[in-house]
């Protein structure tokens, strides 16, 4: 009797400390929860937004993207994602580190005026494997800014 709970206690042991070695975290975070462009923006213009540093809070390396994402019903005015450049657009990131993303938004010629919102949202790139489910993270910060009017007549209209 006294055999066999060593056995079962080195197999368990054994087993968990194999379970937990093969379970790492990915995990993201940003440094800014909002940023809201106080200037009305300009047709035709290409602008430098406040950048945000995106964090590796996970145990594990990992490859990193910050995309434009939308709230599904807003009531303001959602900028089209070709608008924006980020530099890095893809990289990878150690454990615990960070990486500061620059932003630059293109405002179109052609344009509503308004109020516009959308989500700067930093996320883990994984690569598709097939026969894989996988549950993706993400944090984001938020993005307020308007559009001027191109002209009188516009703004006007």
């Amino acid at each position: 009797m006294k055999k066999t709970y060593i056995y079962f206690v080195t197999a368990l042991v054994l087993g968990l400390g194999f379970a937990t070695s093969a379970f790492a975290t990915v995990g993201v975070g940003v440094g800014s929860g909002k940023i809201t462009v106080n200037d009305q923006l300009k047709p035709g213009t290409i602008y430098e937004l406040p950048a945000i540093p995106v964090l590796n809070t996970g145990d594990e390396t990992a490859n990193y993207a910050v995309s434009i994402e939308y709230n599904e019903v807003q009531p303001q005015m959602k900028p089209a994602r070709e608008w924006f450049t980020f530099t890095p657009d893809k990289f990878t990131m150690d454990p615990g580190k960070s990486q500061v993303v620059r932003i630059n938004v293109a405002i179109p010629v052609k344009v509503i005026p308004g109020e516009y919102f959308a989500y700067l949202e930093a996320h883990p790139v994984k690569a598709d494997v097939a026969g894989v489910t996988s549950i993706g993270v993400a944090a984001a910060s938020k993005l307020y800014f308007t559009v001027a009017p191109a002209n009188f007549i516009e703004g006007i209209y």
